[in-house]
């Protein structure tokens, strides 16, 4: 008979693998729908534009480079990325942006910046996913030159 200890570290390492599988299969799907570039003829500026809002709100507070990629994180936890974690609770019904986990969320006014100049500029465009994954990337690679300068 196998003992208690050894069939829970069974379970987890079976655990373990599933959480593996699933997150490839997932990834592949993704994979499969992205293409970089994809609004350099629909909107070209849409990546400088998020660019800048996001350039413009870390150097004025350097935590928001987290809140954006935990932002981008909220949204894609669950249900994928579909930029729910943005939308406002309606008096029948609690947005995700407000349900307990969410509350502590940061980055929310460099999105809306963001997005203001975006529906400016090519209006329904760009998605709100799409504004939240350009934000965390580019608030990830301002950390890491900024990192990478005070190593030098």
């Amino acid at each position: 008979m196998e003992a208690p200890a050894a069939r829970g570290g069974a379970r987890m390492r079976l655990r373990l693998v599933s959480l593996v599988v699933v997150v490839a299969m997932a990834a592949a799907t993704a994979r499969a729908q992205l293409q970089v570039g994809y609004y350099d003829t629909l909107c070209p500026a849409a990546e400088i534009i998020v660019q800048q809002e996001v350039s413009k709100g870390v150097s004025g507070s350097p935590g928001t480079a987290a809140g954006l990629l935990r932002l981008h994180f909220h949204d894609c936890f669950v249900r994928g990325c579909d930029g729910s974690v943005l939308l406002d609770s309606t008096p029948g019904n609690q947005a995700e942006k407000d349900a307990p986990p969410n509350s502590s969320l940061r980055g929310f006014e460099v999105i809306d910046a963001a997005k203001t100049r975006l529906e400016q500029a090519c209006y329904g465009v760009v998605s709100c996913a799409d504004v939240l994954a350009f934000a965390a990337r580019d608030a990830l690679a301002l950390v890491r030159v900024c990192v990478c300068q005070e190593l030098l």
